[in-house]
């Protein structure tokens, strides 16, 4: 990849790598923060009160800031883009914009379509390289099993398993600290997830702000590891008609647009393309 691999890092409890032997948790201070992802990077379902969409990455962008008003922020994330549009697209732009921090979420439009996981790691441990080999601190994440939730999408968990297990031992291989989403069940309640069962809603999109500035260490907060009150029951026929009830307004109209090569991001360009001020975006709180 072109870069040899920073010091290992320093693993706890439940899998969740919380430091890296560069950072001083004590003393987390970032200048230039850039965002590289997909539909969750870029905030889909989390609206503003000018119908605009905020996401995770600007809320923990607004965490940063508590520590360095002057924090810039750029966030290069498209929808529906694969690992392999991510590293092709947005990493050059990221390099480009020097930053101190970067987070990479990527990976699971992967895992709903033709899944290569030797290529999917070749994207992502590209990002990680290139972003270290410029000094910046580089952070991401493994991803909830859907069929923990939705019986539906049990296919898919072999998939995710495999792709999060690849995901720690890149990140222990090139120093990026990780949020090990995986191991905490309650990040996988519906209560935290929009109908669609693919995208956060504000409160997913809250508690992934809240989990990414705890485990960096710039705003302690194990809250979002907390599971919410129980759920009651589902009848069996109830998940029956809700799961077809999803099969027809979501993974029928995803599954023409894939045949199709199509994506929800075409033409679409990045929200915050340049650093800017983070004093721009309302506080997530």
């Amino acid at each position: 990849m072109g870069h040899g691999p920073p010091p290992a890092l320093k693993q706890i409890e439940f899998g969740l790598i919380r430091s890296a032997p560069h950072l001083d948790n004590h003393r987390v201070l970032f200048h230039r923060y850039v965002a590289l992802g997909d539909s969750q990077t870029e905030g889909m379902n989390d609206l503003d009160a000018h119908g605009g969409i905020r996401g995770w990455a600007d809320r923990f962008a607004v965490y940063l800031a508590e520590r360095n008003p002057d924090l810039l922020y750029a966030n290069l994330a498209i929808r529906g883009r694969r690992t392999r549009r991510i590293r092709a697209d947005q990493l050059e732009p990221a390099l480009g914009l020097n930053p101190d921090l970067a987070s990479v979420m990527a990976g699971a439009n992967d895992v709903l379509g033709s899944f290569d996981l030797e290529e999917t790691m070749t994207d992502l441990e590209d990002m990680y390289a290139a972003l270290r080999g410029i000094g910046a601190t580089v952070i991401g994440c493994t991803f909830p099993d859907p069929g923990a939730s939705f019986s539906i999408a049990r296919r898919l968990t072999p998939r995710v398993r495999a792709l999060n297990a690849a995901i720690r031992d890149a990140a222990a291989r090139h120093g990026v600290v990780l949020v090990d989403f995986e191991a905490y069940p309650a990040v996988n309640d519906p209560r935290w997830w929009t109908h669609d069962r693919l995208h956060l809603n504000t409160a997913g999109h809250t508690r992934l702000a809240v989990a990414f500035a705890d485990v960096l260490g710039v705003r302690p907060d194990p809250s979002w590891q907390e599971s919410l009150p129980p759920l009651s029951p589902r009848a069996w026929w109830r998940s029956s008609v809700e799961d077809a009830e999803w099969l027809a307004r979501f993974w029928v109209p995803w599954f023409v647009r894939h045949v199709r090569g199509r994506s929800t991001g075409d033409n679409r360009l990045p929200k915050r393309p340049a650093l800017e001020p983070v004093a721009q975006i309302v506080d997530p709180s």
